[in-house]
């Protein structure tokens, strides 16, 4: 009877080659199909935070607005600096990765980038906008 299963367990053997290398094929084509995927998800997440930033900052600049606009001088602030923000801290463009809300006299077009602002707004108007890293086009937002 020890014989009898000594002999089975020496017949049953690993995976042959063949099925290895079907398995590594199929893992290899759903990389293929799953990482330009991702890639496109961390680039919507970023468009995604950084609209929702923007929204932040043109909450502040309409607070800063209705304070001014109470003291009898309606106009937007000169500058906005971190302690304008509930949390202190000046907002970071997530596409860009850069800090800072810049002044603008007119609307920067397209893919505009800037190394030492992540947002910007017009004083005038009170529009604001966020800088591109350099191929999202953010002018619509």
């Amino acid at each position: 009877m020890i014989r009898r299963i000594r002999k089975q367990l020496k017949k049953t053997s690993g995976f042959t080659l063949i099925e290895v290398v079907i398995v590594m094929v199929i893992l290899g084509i759903l990389a293929v199909v799953a990482v330009p995927k991702f890639v496109d998800l961390t680039t919507n997440a970023k468009i995604s935070a950084t609209q929702a930033t923007l929204g932040s900052i043109r909450s502040v600049l309409a607070v800063q607005y209705a304070k001014n606009a109470a003291n009898g001088s309606a106009a937007f602030p000169s500058s906005l600096g971190a302690s304008d923000f509930a949390d202190g801290k000046t907002p970071k463009n997530a596409l860009s990765g850069v800090s800072g809300v810049a002044t603008v006299s007119s609307a920067p077009t397209g893919t505009a980038t800037s190394s030492s602002a992540g947002f910007w707004y017009i004083t005038s108007t009170g529009v604001a906008g966020a800088y591109s890293e350099g191929t999202t086009d953010t002018s619509a937002w």
